[in-house]
């Protein structure tokens, strides 16, 4: 597994733009909508490696615009089905799996795809977090599954040893304020077909 790491402050703005990520329209149309036009430090270092299929580490102080960064990688890589393919469940699948440590943060990031993918009409998002019924959780993974989902350790867990949420098909994987998860990212063992990315 090898991964990229970046640290730093990461305390200013670059100069370059987000077009030069070559972005997809549609990401492109809704950072406009959200008054953005210069990626900040941390962005112009990771968003373009994430991008490439690169393993990276991320970390920088609050505010510096992390979550942009794999919220933004992920939604360029996803090619959700379409088309006839959609009446055939079983290509739904869940593609991206956020992990983060509070359900405050958990919905706050699922905000934030919401926020990125409102010209992705396609995208379907889904958080899921303890302290709610988890029948629910396990009914929308059954007749609407997303493609993106975003949760707390605890629910995500229960999700998977019931069957109910399938990994086998993941394909980006990320864990932000992983050091408050796991500690020390470098003893997570992954495979080698899978995205990572941790921001601390």
């Amino acid at each position: 597994l090898s991964i990229r790491i970046f640290k730093g402050n990461y305390a200013s703005i670059h100069s370059s733009g987000f077009r030069d990520f070559l972005l997809k329209p549609e990401l492109l149309r809704a950072i406009i909508d959200c008054g953005f036009e210069h990626p900040s430090e941390v962005q112009h270092e990771c968003i373009p490696q994430a991008i490439l299929g690169m393993d990276i580490v991320c970390q920088a102080k609050s505010g510096m615009g992390k979550t942009a960064v794999f919220v933004l990688a992920t939604l360029q890589q996803l090619e959700p089905v379409d088309g006839e393919e959609k009446k055939n469940t079983n290509v739904l699948q869940v593609s991206v799996l956020v992990m983060c440590h509070t359900r405050e943060l958990a919905f706050q990031i699922s905000k934030e795809y919401e926020r990125f993918s409102k010209y992705l009409s396609a995208i379907k998002v889904a958080v899921f977090f303890g302290g709610m019924p988890i029948k629910k959780d396990e009914e929308l993974l059954r007749t609407n599954c997303p493609h993106i989902v975003v949760g707390t350790p605890g629910r995500t867990l229960a999700l998977a040893r019931s069957g109910k949420l399938k990994l086998d098909k993941i394909k980006y994987f990320v864990l932000d304020e992983c050091d408050k998860m796991i500690g020390d990212a470098g003893t997570l063992h992954c495979p080698s077909n899978h995205n990572i990315s941790y921001t601390t």
